[in-house]
C-alpha cells in the first residue's frame, strides 16, 4: 500500500535529493494521516452516539486531536519547502525540525495524560467490562494506527524527515496505549484481575520517553551538531582525491534543514605551485561537491612546505613528540618562520574532546618544553583546536 501511494501520488519519487520531491512526500504523509484520523473519528463518534458510550465517544475525539500531528506536519513540510529569499538565504528547511519538535511535545502530552489517568485508576479502581462492539473498534483502531506508524516511519527514513518520524512515533504511541487497554480488558475478562492501571503506568512511561527521544533528536540539528563520521569521511575523501591537494582539516558542516547544508574545509596545497593553479583546483572541487552531494562547500587554502628539508625535518620531529605525548593528539597548519638563528614553529594542536581546559594547557606546556629540548633555537606559537567530527558509533 505504501509503495502504491508513493508511485501514484509522488512524481519522480526516487529523486529524494530534490526539495520538491521531499515536499511531495511530506504532503502525502500528512494528507494520509489527516484522512485516517478523521475516518477513525467519524466511525467512533457514530458508534459512540448510537451505543451512548462515553468511552468510545471520548476515544473518537482523541483521534480528532491526533489529526493535529498530521496538520502540523502538513504545515511544517509546506513551509520548509519554501525557497530561499532575501531574509533567509539558506531556505526554510529548519521549519521541519520545529514542526517535529511540536509533534514530540504532543507525544509527551499524551504520555502524561495517560500517566495521570493511570494514577487516578490506582487510587480509584474501576471495573472493566467487556463489550464486543467497543472491543472490535479498539482492534480496528490499533490496526489503522499501526499501519500509519509503519507508513510514516518508512517514508520518514526514506527522505530523512524528522517530522514524519515524529508523527510515526505519535501513531505508535497510540498503538501501545490502545493495545495496553485491549490486553487489560482480555486479562480482566478471563481472570478477573484488573491490571489496567499498572499497564497504563508502564505504557505512559514508554510514550513519554519516546517523546523526549524525538525532541532530543530534533533539537540536535537546531542547536548545531557535529559532522556525522560517515559524511565527514566522504567529504574529506572527495577533496583529498584531487591532484594538488595534500591534506585537509577543520571540516565544519552547517545544517539548514534536510538536503540544505553548507560546509567549510581547509585544504592543504603545495606552496611551490602557482596560486592560480591551486585556485582553479579548489573551484572545481567546490562545483563537484555541490553537484554530487548537494552541499555548498567553501574551501580555504593552506599552503604547506613540500621541499625545504629543514622545515620537513622539524615537522617530522614535532609529529613524533606530539604522538609520544598522546596518540590521540594531532596537528595541522604547520609553518616555520626563520629569523636569523631562531625558528618559530607555528601550528594548530588538535586535542581530544575528553580533554579539559586544564589538560589542554598541561599538554601544550609539555609540548613546548620538549620542542625546546629538541632545539634551543625553537620558539612555539601554538593554537589549541578541536575536531568537529562526530565519533563513530
Amino acid at each position: 500500500m505504501t509503495d502504491f501511494l508513493v508511485n501514484k501520488f509522488i512524481k519522480d519519487s526516487t529523486n529524494i535529493g530534490s526539495t520538491e520531491v521531499r515536499t511531495r512526500y511530506g504532503m502525502l504523509a500528512s494528507v494520509v494521516g489527516i484522512f485516517c484520523n478523521v475516518l477513525l473519528f467519524s466511525v467512533k463518534l457514530t458508534i459512540g452516539l448510537i451505543l451512548s458510550s462515553l468511552a468510545v465517544t471520548a476515544d473518537a475525539f482523541n483521534n480528532l486531536s491526533d489529526a493535529a500531528s498530521s496538520i502540523i506536519s502538513f504545515i511544517g513540510v509546506k513551509m520548509a519547502g519554501k525557497p530561499a529569499d532575501a531574509e533567509h538565504p539558506f531556505g526554510h528547511g529548519r521549519i521541519e525540525y520545529i514542526a517535529a519538535l511540536i509533534v514530540s511535545f504532543l507525544v509527551i502530552e499524551v504520555g502524561f495524560t495517560f500517566f495521570k489517568s493511570s494514577i487516578s485508576k490506582i487510587l480509584h479502581p474501576e471495573e472493566i467490562s467487556f463489550d464486543l462492539v467497543p472491543f472490535v473498534i479498539l482492534i480496528l483502531s490499533i490496526l489503522v494506527k499501526l499501519w500509519m506508524a509503519f507508513f510514516n516511519n518508512k517514508l520518514g527514513k526514506r527522505i530523512d524527515s524528522k517530522v514524519m518520524l515524529a508523527t510515526a512515533a505519535d501513531s505508535l504511541g497510540d498503538v501501545i496505549t490502545t493495545s495496553a487497554t485491549v490486553l487489560s480488558i482480555i486479562i480482566c475478562h478471563f481472570t478477573s484481575i484488573n491490571v489496567d492501571a499498572i499497564a497504563g503506568l508502564i505504557v505512559s512511561a514508554i510514550v513519554i520517553w519516546s517523546g523526549i527521544s524525538i525532541a532530543k533528536d530534533t533539537l540536535e540539528p537546531l542547536i548545531g551538531e557535529r559532522v556525522p563520521a560517515e559524511l565527514y569521511q566522504k567529504i574529506t575523501d572527495i577533496v583529498e582525491s584531487y591532484d594538488g591537494i595534500v591534506g585537509t582539516h577543520d571540516l565544519i558542516v552547517h545544517n539548514y534543514g534536510p538536503n540544505r547544508s553548507m560546509a567549510t574545509i581547509h585544504a592543504e596545497v603545495p606552496n611551490d605551485i602557482n596560486i592560480d593553479v591551486s585556485h582553479e583546483i579548489i573551484d572545481k572541487i567546490e562545483r563537484d561537491v555541490k553537484k554530487d552531494l548537494n552541499i555548498l562547500l567553501v574551501i580555504h587554502m593552506d599552503p604547506v612546505e613540500m621541499r625545504d628539508e629543514e622545515v620537513l625535518s622539524l615537522r617530522e620531529k614535532t609529529s613524533r613528540i606530539v604522538h609520544a605525548l598522546d596518540p590521540e593528539l594531532n596537528f595541522h597548519d604547520f609553518r616555520v618562520l626563520k629569523e636569523n638563528e631562531q625558528r618559530n614553529l607555528i601550528f594548530d594542536l588538535v586535542i581530544p574532546d575528553s580533554y579539559s581546559e586544564k589538560d589542554a594547557n598541561r599538554v601544550m606546556h609539555q609540548l613546548v618544553s620538549l620542542l625546546h629540548e629538541m632545539d634551543g633555537n625553537v620558539e612555539c606559537i601554538i593554537t589549541l583546536d578541536r575536531s568537529f567530527e562526530a565519533p563513530e558509533s
